[in-house]
């Protein structure tokens, strides 16, 4: 049987499979889904547990043998499979088939895996879980999805989000659900018993002493030039990739090149930042910015953001970390003079 993971819970109060096969590459949602099942299982008496984990030279044997030993006390067990990335062979399939097809009554056997590929939701062991059992099929939260996830999450520990931190939540974690748990969590013990706002993420983020692309944006728009090199500076020594600086400085400029538009065909400042995703303080910061840098250095800084991207991908030669360099001090207001951006 298949279940979505909101389902589990409910699944679990009617009664306990003989295996549950819990399989995706959202490392949240499989966690906590591992984490109930075991919660559950225990509860009903399965107070021992043996994790196997499954590697090129597992011995799948063992895995039959440890479903018919007996422990010193008798307890019913939960046996562990862990996958991961590992794909069965003819041999490995046919032993996970031959306890699937006898499960012993006094272990409930958890396997959890990576994400899938056809041809093993087309495999025969696939499908004796399916008979026998319980599979619960992870999916990543879309971004379309991603409010409504913050939304109940908030609400599970009575923490109240308005519309625009929610929305703020959205673009800082960009689908990294652990990241978004971190800090829902962080908002609920800093703001209890009351609404957080766009301002209050920021300021909950900029609290943090961690040198990252959010803070690298927050001072190239506050004109803290010698403040982007050093994080610049950070991020590389780090091991961040560049692709990753690049995106949120691109980001940047193509918001404040859709503001000086918007506001030259007479558009509402707030109407664009809506559009664009720009909330709480971050206005009156983008706006001064808007007013601060021109249009051509905005078209050339995109065009040096498009310099990088061909230095990464081989197709130019070049120093990725002065270009980004120059494109945030351009931000900052301190443009750096650069004679060409393919030789240094």
């Amino acid at each position: 049987m298949k279940l979505r993971p909101e389902q589990l819970e409910a699944q679990l109060k009617k009664g306990l499979a003989p295996v549950y096969f819990i399989t995706g590459d959202e490392p949240l949602i499989l966690e906590e889904s591992s984490d109930l099942l075991r919660s559950r299982i225990q509860q009903q008496g399965f107070n021992e547990r043996e994790v196997l984990h499954v590697d090129g030279s597992f011995n799948w044997e063992y895995l039959l043998e440890c479903a018919n030993a007996l422990s010193l006390f008798a307890e019913k067990k939960i046996i562990e499979l862990r996958l991961g990335s590992q794909k069965l062979n003819k041999k490995s399939s046919e032993l996970l088939q031959s306890y699937l097809n006898n499960p012993a009554p006094d272990n409930i056997l958890l396997i959890t895996a990576n994400k899938l590929d056809g041809s093993a939701k087309k495999s025969a062991w696939f499908k004796a879980i399916d008979k026998c059992g319980i599979i619960i099929e992870i999916w990543p939260v879309e971004t379309e999805q991603l409010p409504n996830w913050i939304r109940q999450r908030a609400a599970q520990i009575d923490l109240q989000l308005n519309e625009e931190a929610i929305q703020l939540l959205c673009d800082r974690i960009e689908g990294n659900l652990l990241a978004a748990k971190q800090e829902i969590n962080k908002l609920s013990l800093l703001f209890p018993n009351q609404v957080v706002t766009a301002d209050d993420v920021i300021d909950s983020v900029s609290d943090s002493s961690r040198y990252d692309i959010y803070g690298l944006i927050d001072a190239a728009l506050n004109g803290q030039a010698a403040r982007c090199c050093k994080i610049l500076q950070a991020l590389k020594q780090d091991g961040t990739e560049p692709p990753v600086a690049l995106w949120a400085l691109s980001k940047e400029l193509r918001s404040l090149s859709a503001i000086q538009q918007a506001q030259q065909n007479g558009q509402s400042f707030d109407a664009v930042c809506q559009r664009e995703r720009i909330w709480g303080k971050r206005k009156p910061l983008v706006r001064k910015t808007a007013q601060r840098i021109s249009a051509e250095q905005i078209n050339l800084a995109l065009q040096q953001g498009a310099e990088v991207d061909k230095i990464v991908k081989g197709l130019a030669s070049g120093d990725a970390w002065l270009l980004l360099t120059s494109i945030s001090l351009t931000l900052a207001g301190q443009p750096l003079t650069l004679l060409n951006a393919r030789t240094y």
